[in-house]
């Protein structure tokens, strides 16, 4: 089994696939590892059956593409929550206090005389507030925002989150002092700082612009570790140079933003520590190697969820189209054979879903090519 390897990956993940070809010069592979490379341009060959990427965001995976092809797309969420936590966290006080702008000026000072009275007589400049009292607006509370919210709690904070689609789990995560709103009016409108933890989709691009940052209160700091395309950096900046938010913080840099007076942009380091980076490629490759060993898939940002254990003579794997009938005319493939199906599992995501099936014996040749006929099959898989 060959494994492409398209950034550098944690040394991690070189103990999970031993016995495999894992390089970046392997050829024709079936799985490929990655981080930030950009592979909309990238050949999909006949071989590659996934892809995961160590990190949770995948703007650069040619998701479509890959789904049409049978090509599952793995993702770590939460990997890196604790890293992202921890960034968030500090940028709340730089948000509060002028640090930067203080420490920066301080060095400035180098080589005149009397810096301690220099330094007395300029602080004034750099008088910030406390964040403890303040009200803390969280967007998304998944792994990342659910640990913001609990942190800032202990910090003083009181914590108001908005997420129409939270999980089970991270409900039960959150702690009980946290406030939630099914309206997002109510964070930009009440909060005195808010942190965005949402994926970028059609419905959250721009999602903050001038007519929600009007709506804010005034001073507002707001924290973007997501991606930069939630906020329309124009409508931001002019936001900052009102007043009406009184410090902007971003992970992701654009011309727009840089240069700018209380705008402060980090180099992307939300996920950059070498915990979060083994955490994510540690995840990356025990969920692509399970697809490759076993057709199980966890954590896919393409195709549904089916894991089952491996208990029975042959695995069959299909991916297909979320159709009508598909099912029966597979398994009464499968049953002109005589072979007894001994578990089975079909779930679907959208427009597409995959089936694994667990048989009592191994199918003919024949069989499976009658499968893979089947109109609307995208891929089948013999394990």
């Amino acid at each position: 089994m060959k494994v492409l390897k398209l950034n550098a990956i944690s040394p991690v993940a070189d103990s999970v696939f031993a016995g495999y070809e894992y390089s970046d010069k392997a050829e024709n592979p079936e799985g490929i590892m990655l981080r930030s490379f950009a592979m909309h341009e990238y050949p999909l060959g006949e071989n590659l059956l996934a892809v995961a990427r160590a990190g949770a965001g995948v703007n650069n995976i040619p998701i479509e593409k890959c789904t049409e092809k049978g090509i599952v797309v793995f993702n770590t969420p939460g990997a890196n929550a604790n890293a992202v936590k921890e960034l968030v966290l500090c940028e709340l006080f730089l948000g509060g206090r002028k640090i930067v702008d203080g420490a920066n000026w301080a060095q400035t000072l180098k080589g005149q005389e009397g810096i301690s009275k220099l330094v007395e007589k300029g602080k004034g400049k750099f008088v910030g507030q406390e964040i403890m009292g303040k009200k803390l607006g969280v967007i998304g509370l998944g792994a990342i925002g659910a640990m913001v919210a609990n942190a800032a709690i202990h910090l003083g904070m009181s914590v108001l989150g908005y997420d129409p689609f939270i999980s089970v789990k991270s409900a039960w995560m959150i702690d009980r002092r946290v406030e939630f709103t099914a309206n997002l009016a109510d964070i930009f409108q009440n909060c005195d700082f808010i942190t965005v933890h949402v994926p970028l989709t059609p419905d959250t691009k721009g999602m903050f612009n001038k007519k929600t940052l009007a709506s804010c209160k005034d001073g507002v700091v707001v924290i973007n570790n997501s991606r930069g395309d939630l906020v329309v950096s124009a409508d931001m900046a002019e936001a900052v140079e009102s007043g009406k938010v009184s410090r902007y913080i971003t992970d992701f840099p654009d011309e727009t933003l840089l240069g700018k007076e209380n705008i402060l942009c980090v180099p992307h380091l939300g996920a950059s520590t070498p915990e979060a980076e083994d955490n994510c490629a540690f995840m990356a490759a025990n969920e692509l190697k399970d697809y490759l060993e076993n057709g199980n898939i966890t954590n896919s940002v393409n195709y549904p969820a089916v894991s089952m254990p491996r208990t029975s003579a042959c695995r069959v794997c299909v991916h297909h189209k979320n159709v009508k009938e598909i099912l029966s005319k597979i398994l009464s493939i499968i049953s002109a054979q005589g072979i007894n199906v001994a578990h089975m599992q079909d779930q679907s995501k959208g427009e597409y879903a995959y089936l694994v099936l667990d048989l009592d014996e191994v199918p003919s040749k024949a069989s499976i090519d009658l499968i893979r006929g089947v109109k609307d099959v995208i891929r089948v898989r013999q394990l």
